[in-house]
Parts: structure tokens; sequence; C-alpha cells
């Protein structure tokens, strides 16, 4: 009765959906993921109870313990030995469709062999890879899931595995309250340099422990050295990596649920990742990165100093090159195109889907349509006539080293998320995408007064407590994944030692009063923007904008009358915490007793690099507070929830994005006059300063 109750309550939501008035639909959506979430919820209660928690983490743990070893624990061995994936179908909500496909493609010896390197963006590996993840998500059980996780992690690739179990954990109901183990513990070839590979054989082989420091691409030699720490940091890589697991390209609705604002969070989580770069290039006394451009040389060449664990290093890419047509992939021609016909629909202020159907973007929409077709995701209203730019342009540069495969060069560094952000040419594409993006954003009216006003809400102060300051940290991981292991050979305990950037702990201060008499929501956004270019010239309101760097974003109840509101570094909603080491994990899980919500989802930027490098003098920024109307920007009931932890850039897991206003508000749109902003009381600029101490300890 309560299912048919559940159902019957959904449908007559559903039925509000098409209301001609934004408001309402939005309220209807609002109430509609929140019912759906219930349902969702239910359901998981019965599909995961068959299995508690601390069991599940502990068989992904031991999935993933020496994936390209054979299973190194007795019930994964049994499970993999006896399991038949077709033999039981009532097992799969599919009936068995999705498990039969792949067993068939392994009959017919279809399968990339173990042993040999995984990409993404290779499409027949991802193909495969996806038959995997889809079998995953049709098991109606636990017990299902690990069968066939067992069962297949001996009879496909390890890449192909790796990636299905991760994002199945993700983004199926079964994977509730597991914590995934950080990928540069389980794959540490991604995300560590070669000489560090090479040095932990050679331990493990003298059956000697090691501690290895791990230094950055490159030499002083190389000015991008200045900023290698940003971009090798094993938690941007990981937030990278996971972000596009959260939220794949290749994701289509029937996986179970649509993923709200997919084009317009692509756009905002790389507008960020760009803006954060510049400003550790500014720290460190270079020019903001340029745009790349396709007819114009590639200036800065990249040697990663990394290696595949089976496949080879993988390929440099030498200074001042043209870009040549890549065989099989794309022309240079092919991009050209692509580019020239999305500015089109930008000037045209609309986009045309496949049908000919005219699609209007000159609104706050328009943004998650463009993020659709530029990536380009299973989203995009017409592939074939916008193409896939984004995607095609990190094969493109990935294989500028070999492009005509003259040489059997396995992938590069662009061709993989988890490697991706070593390349400082990866910040180069990103900010050709961003300004593509831009070019939309400021073709939109700017915004009113009324737009930014919250009436009877003033912003009396805005101040830091705590210290702004910023320091280099020792931080170790475990390397015994990266190296073979064989029965009755002892293992040894090996890791890689890494620089990495952090900051002491602060806080954000606002006196904020209410003059309406009554209690109301507040949304605070927090931003940080660079006062300064890498020339010492000011930057104007409105070209500076464009630049700030997304601190926080919460809500608070206000009482009428005065309130003071603190609010940690350590809460924002853009960053999340280291997660805990596989060995950690083990241990937790082993005891029985496994409970780790804060560490269930890894996308975000890590804490630590919440505050951009300051300078040993102090760095110039302008701290940002708007304080908008909660009661219309909120998308769900419950106000101070922190949905998921890390909303800000990567949404609420399974729900519709919190906040209703567009990524970035109020500084996405062009500022012709800072007086609208002067003007309104809601809005606070003060000066700070981000110091850096070089002699930390």
């Amino acid at each position: 009765m309560l299912t048919f109750e559940l159902w019957l309550s959904t449908r007559k939501q559903e039925e509000y959906l098409n209301r001609p008035d934004d408001v309402s639909r939005h309220r209807a959506i609002s109430c509609h993921f929140t019912m759906k979430v219930l349902v969702l919820c239910a359901l998981l209660a019965l599909a995961a109870a068959d299995t508690p928690l601390p069991k599940r983490q502990q068989d992904v743990n031991h999935l993933l313990w020496k994936v390209y070893d054979h299973h190194h624990f007795d019930d994964l061995k049994g499970y993999a030995a006896a399991f038949d994936p077709v033999a039981d179908k009532s097992q799969y909500k599919d009936g068995g469709e999705a498990a039969e496909r792949l067993v068939q493609e392994y009959k017919d010896h279809r399968l990339l062999e173990q042993h040999h390197w995984f990409s993404l963006f290779n499409e027949r590996q991802r193909e495969e890879a996806l038959m995997l993840f889809d079998v995953f998500m049709q098991c109606k059980s636990w017990d299902c899931a690990v069968h066939n996780a067992a069962y297949w992690r001996e009879h496909m690739n390890e890449g192909e595995f790796v990636y299905a179990l991760y994002t199945a954990v993700i983004h199926s109901d079964l994977g509730n309250g597991i914590v995934l183990p950080p990928l540069y513990e389980v794959t540490p070839h991604m995300f560590t340099n070669s000489e560090i590979i090479q040095k932990a054989y050679t331990a493990k082989m003298t059956n000697k422990p090691g501690k290895f420091e791990m230094e950055f691409t490159g030499t002083k030699k190389n000015k991008e050295q200045r900023v290698a720490y940003f971009g090798e940091d094993i938690g941007m890589n990981l937030h990278h990596v996971t972000w596009h697991m959260d939220f794949p390209f290749w994701w289509e609705d029937k996986y179970g649920n649509h993923l709200d604002r997919k084009g317009e969070l692509f756009f905002w989580v790389h507008h960020q990742l760009t803006v954060r770069f510049d400003s550790e290039r500014l720290s460190n006394y270079l020019d903001m990165v340029d745009e790349l451009q396709w007819e114009k040389p590639v200036e800065e060449g990249f040697a990663p100093h990394t290696i595949y664990k089976y496949g080879g290093e993988f390929p440099a890419r030498p200074d001042h090159i043209h870009f040549e047509d890549v065989d099989g992939v794309a022309r240079v021609r092919d991009m050209i195109i692509m580019e020239s016909r999305i500015r089109d629909a930008i000037a045209h202020g609309y986009i045309t889907d496949k049908d000919g159907k005219v699609i209007d973007i000159m609104n706050d929409q328009g943004v998650d349509k463009l993020g659709d077709i530029i990536e380009s995701s299973m989203y995009s209203p017409n592939v074939q006539y916008y193409g896939a730019l984004h995607n095609l342009a990190h094969i493109m540069l990935g294989r500028q080293g070999d492009p005509h495969g003259k040489y059997n060069m396995p992938p590069g560094v662009m061709e993989h998320f988890e490697t991706a952000t070593r390349d400082p040419t990866f910040f180069r594409l990103h900010k050709y995408m961003d300004n593509i993006f831009k070019e939309h954003k400021y073709s939109l009216p700017p915004y009113t007064h009324e737009d930014l006003d919250f009436p009877g809400v003033n912003i009396d102060s805005l101040s830091i407590e705590g210290e702004l300051k910023t320091f280099f940290e020792d931080y170790e991981f475990d390397l015994r994944n990266a190296v073979d292991s064989a029965e009755g050979i002892a293992m040894v305990d090996l890791k890689a030692n890494v620089h990495r950037l952090n900051h002491n702990d602060f806080a954000f201060v606002a006196d904020v009063n209410n003059n309406n008499g009554k209690e109301v929501v507040g949304t605070f956004r927090v931003y940080l923007c660079p006062e300064y270019d890498n020339n010492h010239e000011q930057f104007d309101f409105n070209n500076g904008s464009w630049h700030c760097i997304e601190m926080d974003k919460f809500w608070k109840k206000l009482s009428p009358g005065g309130n003071h509101v603190v609010r940690k570094s350590s809460d924002s909603a853009v960053t999340v915490p280291d997660v805990p080491s596989l060995q950690s994990l083990m241990d937790a899980a082993d005891s029985g007793s496994f409970s780790m919500p804060e560490y269930e989802r890894a996308c975000g930027i890590p804490n630590r690099m919440l505050l951009p490098k300051g300078k040993k003098d102090g760095m110039e920024f302008a701290l940002i507070l708007a304080v908008t109307d909660g009661g219309y920007d909120l998308t769900h009931p419950d106000v101070e929830s922190e949905h998921g932890g890390t909303h800000a850039h990567c949404g609420a897991h399974g729900e519709i994005y919190p906040d209703k206003r567009p990524m970035g508000f109020p500084l996405d749109r062009r500022i012709p006059d800072r007086r609208v902003f002067d003007e309104t009381t809601n809005f606070k600029l003060t000066h700070v300063k981000v110091y850096h101490d070089d002699h930390h300890h």
C-alpha cells in the first residue's frame, strides 16, 4: 500500500512539471525529486539489507587490492571459480540481458586482454567497460554484484574492471555508504613518476622497505615547473577523475536517473580549475595561461615521466609543435568547424537539435545546453552537427607525439582524466573552452538591481578569522599496489612522499542584519578574486569578476535583527578531506564496524587547496560575499543541509542541484556598471592578503 501511495504521489507531482510558470515548475521539480529520493531510500534499504556495510566495504577493498594479480582472498577466489554470470538470470533487473551480452563478447574473444593499457577515450575499450558497468547496475542484490565483480576481475582487462567498479559503486544504490579507496593507491602508475615506480620495484626485489621522494616533472629551466605542484597534485588529479565518474559523458538516463545540470557543471568545475590555476600562476610570478588555438603552435612541450603498468611510457610532446591531423580521430579542420558552429549558435542565441527544432540559449539554462554540446555528452541535442569538441581535443593533444600511429605509442596523459592535469596544456585547452562559455555568458543581459537585491537584508561587515597563510607539507601514500607480488614472498612497506600545498585553518565572518521582521533564509556566496595581473595592473570589476574563485556556498536562517555568521574553511561546499588510505579502509572494514559518511564522495577540490597559494609579502585578493534570497534560490526543503558536502562543484548525488541560480551568480555575467553592486546592501567586498610560508615545518 505504501509503495502505491508513493507512486500515486509522485505521479501527481509529475503533472505539475509542465507548468508554464517557472517558479511553480521549480517547486514541483523539487518536490518531485524529494519524493523520488524517499522511494530510492526505501528500495535501497531492501536491496542492501542482505549485506551489511562493513562486509560490502571489505569486498570492495579486497577486489581492488593488487588488482593486476589474481585474487588474494579466499572468498573471492571461490566466487570467481564457481560463478556463472548467466546461470541465474532472476538476480538481474533486466532478466540477465546485460550479463548475456558481456558473456557472449567474452566467449567470442572480443574483450581486451589483461595486462594492457585502458583509456576511456578509446571507443571500444569504453564500450567494454560500460558492458560490465551495466551488469553491476542490473544486479538486484550485493551478492549478485560481488560475485560478478569477482568473476570479471579474473576475465577482463584490469583498467576496464576498475573503471566499471568505481562508477557502479558511485551510481548504484548498492554502493551506498561505501568509501572508494583513493585511486592513487589502487593504480599508482597513473599518479606517480616512473622513477618512483622503478625504486619501488628495486626495494621489492631486494626485500627492503622504502620511502621515496616524489619530485615534480621537469626542472627550473622550465618556468611551468613553478606550478607543477598544482597540476600534479594527487588530490587534484583525484578530484578531476572522480568528477568525470560522477558526471560521465557517456551517461544515459536509462542507468537510473537524470544528472541535473550536468552541462553547466561541466562548465563550472572546469572554469574553477582554470581560474584556480591562473591564481597559482600569479602567485608564482607567471602570466595567466593563454588559450589554445588550433592554427597556432603549442609552445610548451611536456615530458610526463610516467609509465603505464603495461604498455610502456606515456609519450612526450616537444616544444613549438603545430597541430597535426590524428589518423582515425579528427582533422585540425574538423576541430575548427566544430568550434565555429558552436560560436555561431552563441551569436544567434539558439542551438538546433537533431530534428531541426530551435532551442533558445539566451537564458539561465543556455549554459547547460552549451556544456552538453561542447563536452559533448549523451545529453547533447545534436552531436552529429556540433560534434564533441572537448573529448576530441583531449585525444588530439594526447596523440601529437605520434599522430599517425607510426611508432605505435600508447595514449598520452591527456587521454586519461587521472593524468590530464599534469600537462600544462590541459589548462590552455580549458582556457580555450572557458572563453567560449564566457562569450555566451557575456552575451546575456547584465543583472539588474532587482536581480541582485535581497530586500531588508544588509551585510554590515565581512572579515576573516585566523590567518590566510599557505605552506607546503609532506604527505605519504602507499605504493604496494604498484609492484607485482607472488605467493610465498613477503610484502615490504613501500611509500611515496609528495610535497603538497596546504593552508592554515580560517573562517569567514559576517554580520548580517535582517530588517524584515521575520525569519528569512539567506544563500551565502563567497568568492576570492585576484586584484592584480602579473604586471601589477589592477583588474577592473568587470574583467576581474571572471577570475573569481568560488570559496563556499551555504544556506543560513537569518533571525530578525543582527546575525553573527561564522563559517569554517573546513566546512566549505567546494572541498573534500583526504580519502583514507586503502590500508586504513581495510582495517576499518575488517573490524566489523564501518561508517565513514564524510568520505563517501571524493568529488571536490582537496580541502587543503581551498586557499590559493599566497606570496611571502602577501598576495592581494578581493573577498566578496553576496547574500541572496534563499527562499527563491533553494530547491530543497532542508535549509541547512550540506547536500553531500561538495554540492557547489559536484551537485547533490541523485538529486537536483540545490541552488536554483546560475553557477557563479552574481559574478557570471558582464558588469558594465559596478554601481549596481555598490548600491546593493546584500553585497560586500573587502580586501585581504594571502601569505605563503616557505619555512613551514
